[in-house]
């Protein structure tokens, strides 16, 4: 089911599209909150923040894999508007030799160098045997979480994102029964939680592969386009390479705040484990959105539709500042709230400390909003580095100002840092669209 953005109503076309990105990854998100919510609800405090500063490092890992498939979207969608189905399909195949033996690579080196990994991250002497537990199970499903992304980007650069919704939803169910039977039922602790999301992540992954296979005939390269795939090499690695330094460095981050944020104790990891399940699933909409803005600017550009893509970048703009003010605002009334979800009511300083970081990061998402129209802008219109330098600016940012503050003035400034990233990369990213376009004019 093929879909064409480069006609009709530019926010009808957008909205419609992006509806089930947008829903897709909120399910997705079930996979690490209902471990959370179990594992907090069920197994306790320090089990929740192994669980939580394992959630880290996995992000940070699989987003290398997810922005490589990112990437190569952008590529097919670009081949996609312009008509040739050709060109299309040979990036397709390079990139899936490409990705999937970095991915395998990957897994190789996280079974080898687990204990280097956590001792890095500063975990601590009471936790490390429960995350190292949760890390060993989560990762023999990294394949599939490629699988996953890899067809789910595919499907969507030709304009089908109602597919890989279906896919997620069926893994997100899996999953919520598996945690309640293998941590509640069979009381199999973290291990039990990790294994209902490898499983999941096997029926998404699998399931996607197989149904474009057999439903998709015009996306099967021939077997001539494998004396091609050196040609594309250059191509898809430039577009893949840079979105997944984005991602990766964006998550690289966020693992180093992890690691500042574990040095405070087991209260304000736990509190910030269940407060940043909180804060994605809030700015996650906002996040798709931005994705589904990349391929509908992508297929535009490689329209040649210009204008179009003028358009569409302020009807999103509008679109994002409305959202993201309005799920600021939810999310600072009911703060308290939202972390009784994760935390026993009467672990009230775990519940303190995270209020205060939903109340202090909540307050700011549509910074975070901007950004990621500014990364798919930026990937849409074959300009994909300028995302690793907004990435660059706001994570350099927030990680320098939360180690050099953060130990002399509380933890309170590593919540701080994160919005005057997000801030000082918006500027400089539409400064830089600003210039580029005076200078085309």
């Amino acid at each position: 089911m093929k879909k064409d953005l480069t006609g009709g109503s530019v926010q009808k076309t957008m909205l419609l599209f992006a509806a089930p990105m947008i829903l897709g990854n909120l399910l997705q998100q079930c996979y690490n909150i209902t471990d959370t919510f179990i594992v907090g609800r069920f197994l306790g405090a320090e089990a929740l923040a192994a669980v939580g500063s394992a959630y880290t490092l996995m992000t940070f890992l699989t987003s290398i894999l997810i922005g490589l498939c990112m990437g190569s979207g952008s590529v097919y969608s670009f081949y996609f508007g312009k008509r040739d189905e050709e060109k299309m399909k040979e990036s397709m195949l390079t990139a899936f030799f490409l990705i999937g033996g970095v991915t395998v690579l990957m897994n190789l080196v996280v079974f080898a160098g687990i204990d280097f990994i956590l001792k890095v991250l500063r975990v601590p002497e009471d936790l490390y045997l429960l995350m190292r537990e949760y890390v060993w199970v989560i990762f023999l499903g990294i394949f599939f979480v490629f699988l996953y992304n890899y067809f789910s980007f595919l499907l969507r650069a030709v304009g089908n994102s109602v597919t890989p919704l279906w896919f997620l939803g069926i893994s997100a169910a899996v999953n919520i029964v598996l945690d309640l039977v293998f941590v509640v039922g069979f009381d199999w602790g973290v291990g039990g939680a990790a294994a209902a999301t490898v499983i999941s992540q096997v029926i998404s992954g699998g399931g996607i592969g197989i149904y474009t296979w057999r439903k998709e005939p015009s996306l099967r390269p021939s077997l001539s386009m494998f004396r091609k795939m050196r040609e594309n090499v250059a191509e898809i690695t430039r577009f893949s390479l840079a979105a997944s330094i984005q991602q990766s460095v964006m998550n690289f981050g966020i693992l180093m705040i992890q690691g500042l944020v574990n040095s405070f104790g087991t209260a304000v990891m736990a509190a910030f484990a269940a407060a940043v399940k909180i804060d994605s699933f809030a700015y996650m909409p906002a996040q798709e959105f931005g994705n589904a803005f990349s391929i509908f600017t992508s297929q535009n550009y490689g329209a040649g539709k210009e204008e179009r893509v003028r358009e569409g970048t302020r009807a999103s703009v509008r679109t994002t500042l409305l959202f993201c003010a309005f799920i600021s605002v939810l999310v600072f009334l009911l703060a308290p709230y939202l972390m009784m979800i994760f935390v026993d009511p009467a672990k009230a300083q775990i519940i303190e400390i995270g209020v205060q970081y939903l109340r202090i990061e909540g307050a700011c998402y549509c910074g975070i909003g901007l950004l990621f129209l500014l990364y798919g802008y930026y990937r849409g219109v074959g300009r994909p580095e300028m995302s690793v330098v907004l990435t660059v600016i706001s994570l350099g940012t927030r990680v320098l100002l939360a180690y050099i503050l953060a130990p002399k003035y509380g933890v309170t400034m590593i919540w701080w840092a994160i919005p005057i990233g997000w801030v000082l990369a918006d500027v400089t990213g539409f400064w830089y669209m600003k210039r580029c376009k005076t200078k085309k004019a």
